[in-house]
């Protein structure tokens, strides 16, 4: 499959200080493609080089095949994008807002501009001053911006900022149909990682400007096996270990699969250590995978 988005090297440095290095990702269309990082890993600069808002140091991005620094306007023509706080005009209210940036657009009807404010959930606000609108408001009326031209790649910086539970579990789900259901590529930053858990179908998580892993949500989740052993004679069975384990207060817990467990047993069985019971345990959360990652360092 070709993908809809291609960054290959990038790298951002200002005043002899490197923010992004040698970034190298992947976005083809309906994945939702999510960006994990503690505060500043680089998130929100990676998404700037990507979405055309800064230049890169060096390295290359591709949307759609159009090179973004050889050919900038056909290569955003076909892009969405919402960064960090949308740019609005406050003195106006929602329709004449989106109104505004349909004609920069070009041939963008109001029955067009009605579906993309209905689908952010902001259609039935279009009359009030954008000035009387919470943030999360706003962050609706930046996403049905973002949609009028029915773009093939949506680039989201915290997209749900602001948004109750509600809207939140809300925004989740149209995300996920605009990936199904139309085939949108879609790349998501947020440090909400129950909720990028729920809604991503491959993550990048990034660490001191640099991606350290990047694979299937599942994978990630299924990365982190290991072997839970309960004894009261943890020395004895710690001493036959090769491999990684921690102390817990009734045992091990060490680095291995399922599939280690039986010679584990023969091999505590024969130095008579005692076994009162042992099995796999996996990761069940995104943030034990990302803690498990990243050495402990939180979002």
């Amino acid at each position: 499959m070709t993908s809809v988005l291609e960054a290959s090297g990038l790298t951002k440095k200002i005043k002899g200080k490197t923010l992004v290095e040698a970034i190298d990702l992947q976005v083809y269309p309906g994945e939702v493609f999510g960006l994990l990082g503690p505060n500043g890993a680089g998130k929100t600069t990676t998404i700037r080089m990507l979405s055309g808002l800064i230049r890169p140091t060096s390295g290359s991005v591709q949307i759609l095949g159009a090179d973004m620094q050889q050919n900038r306007e056909t290569a955003l023509q076909k892009v969405g994008a919402v960064v960090e706080n949308p740019e609005l005009y406050t003195h106006l209210n929602g329709w004449e807002n989106l109104l505004h940036y349909a004609r920069m657009h070009g041939s963008i009807g109001k029955e067009a501009i009605q579906s993309a404010a209905d689908k952010a959930g902001i259609g039935h606000r279009l009359k009030e001053k954008v000035s009387t609108y919470s943030l999360g408001m706003r962050q609706r009326l930046g996403l049905a911006q973002a949609l009028l031209h029915q773009p093939e790649l949506l680039i989201l910086d915290e997209p749900t900022n602001g948004l109750d539970p509600a809207g939140i579990h809300e925004m989740r789900r149209y995300f996920r149909e605009l990936a199904e259901e139309e085939g949108l590529a879609i790349l998501v930053s947020s440090h909400l990682l129950s909720e990028m858990q729920l809604l991503c179908d491959r993550a990048a998580v990034m660490q001191h400007g640099r991606i350290i892993h990047t694979a299937a949500m599942n994978d990630l989740l299924q990365g982190g096996e290991r072997i839970v052993l309960k004894t009261s004679d943890k020395a004895a069975a710690a001493a036959l270990l090769s491999v990684s384990y921690t102390e817990e207060d009734d045992g091990l817990r060490i680095d291995g699969t399922a599939e280690d467990i039986p010679g584990l047993i023969r091999q505590l069985v024969d130095a008579g250590v005692a076994i009162d019971a042992v099995y796999p345990e996996q990761r069940g959360t995104l943030e034990e995978a990302f803690l498990d990652m990243t050495g402990g360092k939180a979002i």
